[in-house]
């Protein structure tokens, strides 16, 4: 909407570069042309603002299929008014000369001129076709045949209508029957998802069996190196019972050795020494027996008084006195008075 402002009892119009004024008075243009900025008298003046910028018009329409099935369509346009000067001949641009709104709805009819034009094309190509096939390839008939038809409606340029771009952003079947239609597809799914759960419980099992047998595979190895460990162990005893058994017998053959050897020293020593006392004893009765007998009491008694303990005094009558002197070959002393 062009801005439009007052200034005693004139009005100053100022537009965008995309909207296109042409202005009118009485009766002869004096401008046309966008984004023009010029002065004038409301009360003498007659505009006309025609947008020359490319517009999107999104559409939805329903139509029905071969097989006698609602779709919706939903579609988008993309036009522009190539010629203001034919649109604005032929559609109500013209704005109020003081506030700048649009006294028509000329956007509007250009919109119901491009979506009933397109719903034609549409319903045309829809109705031949059944409801699969245009859930499959009925987005690109459709945009082909819409695109076909506006570029040969008659009307749009004699409006100063160009066609830019035609898109068809879907074709949707009712609800029940879409879900309908998943149900296969889905069901197909889910037999592939079972499928898959299936055959990784599979390979989960073969894994667990194939661990399960080595685990098996590695106790019987276990045990077996165990036996083989035990049997060690029986050998290296019995080897180490026979060691110590055959060094017990060299330790005690030894042993008797060393006390036969040391008997056999001792008897032999004994023997000597037996020698040697009886040569001595012999000896000493050789020497002993050229001797008086006296004599021999006297060492007797001496040899007895040496083995005999202390006397520390000695008491003798008479009788065991005299008695000793007369063995001894001494005469008896006198008695005293």
């Amino acid at each position: 909407m062009a801005d439009i402002t007052r200034r005693l009892g004139w009005r100053h119009l100022r537009s965008a570069p995309t909207a296109h004024i042409r202005h009118h008075k009485r009766g002869v243009l004096t401008h046309d042309g966008p984004g023009l900025s010029f002065w004038y008298r409301s009360l003498s003046a007659a505009l006309s603002e025609v947008p020359v910028d490319d517009r999107e018009l999104a559409m939805a329409f329903h139509a029905r299929t071969a097989d006698f099935q609602d779709v919706t369509v939903q579609a988008t346009v993309t036009y522009r008014i190539s010629d203001p000067a034919e649109a604005a001949a032929r559609l109500d641009f013209s704005v109020d000369p003081d506030t700048g709104a649009w006294r028509g709805a000329p956007l509007e009819q250009i919109a119901t001129l491009l979506t009933e034009t397109a719903q034609q094309h549409t319903l045309d190509v829809l109705a031949r076709t059944p409801l699969a096939t245009a859930l499959v390839d009925g987005v690109a008939a459709v945009r082909e045949r819409v695109a076909t038809g506006l570029a040969a409606e008659p009307r749009l340029p004699a409006t100063g209508i160009d066609v830019v771009a035609v898109r068809v952003v879907a074709i949707r079947p009712e609800a029940e029957v879409e879900r309908a239609l998943r149900t296969p597809a889905r069901e197909q799914i889910q037999q592939e998802a079972d499928r898959s759960v299936y055959e990784r419980r599979a390979v989960a099992v073969e894994r667990e069996r194939t661990i399960a047998e080595n685990e098996l595979a590695s106790k019987i190895e276990l045990a077996r190196r165990e036996e083989q460990l035990v049997d060690q162990r029986g050998t290296n005893a019995r080897r180490e019972a026979e060691e110590q058994s055959a060094a017990d017998g060299v330790r005690a053959a030894a042993e008797a050795a060393r006390t036969v050897r040391l008997a056999r020293a001792e008897a032999e020593a004994a023997r000597d020494i037996g020698a040697a006392r009886a040569e001595a004893q012999a000896a000493w009765l050789q020497a002993h027996a050229d001797v008086d007998p006296g004599t021999l009491h006297a060492l007797a008694a001496t040899r007895l008084a040496e083995n005999l303990p202390r006397i520390d005094s000695l008491t003798l009558s008479p009788d065991v006195l005299t008695g000793l002197l007369a063995r001894l070959g001494r005469p008896e002393p006198e008695a005293r008075a």
